[in-house]
């Protein structure tokens, strides 16, 4: 991955989301709107660089953790801290709302 985006796997995913503010991105490489999504997560990775973490995880790679916390679409967001699961975002957004989605669970 570019920039500071963590790529999870499913044997390492509760070790991944277990301490801090951690946005993980579930998506699947033929997903289209997973791919514009790329970009955007890199940027919102910078900009709350110290405050919480970005990861990605394939959900045909990680079908527990997908079955796990019922993934239905692509790309999903979910926001984790200290391992337990704030929000979720469903289908693409901004930058601006996802850094705000973000950073409103560090506080």
């Amino acid at each position: 991955m570019a920039g500071d985006i963590k790529k999870l796997e499913e044997k390492d995913f509760e070790a991944g989301i277990s301490s801090g503010v951690v946005l993980v991105d579930f998506y699947a490489d033929w997903c289209g709107p997973c791919r514009m999504l790329t970009p955007v997560l890199e940027q919102v990775s910078q900009d709350v660089k110290g405050k919480a973490s970005v990861a990605k995880i394939d959900i045909d790679q990680a079908q527990k953790v997908t079955e796990d916390l019922q993934i239905t679409s692509v790309p999903t967001l979910i926001l984790f801290k200290n391992g337990k699961e704030v929000k979720r975002i469903v289908g693409l957004r901004d930058a601006d709302f996802i850094k705000g989605f973000v950073l409103a669970a560090c506080t």
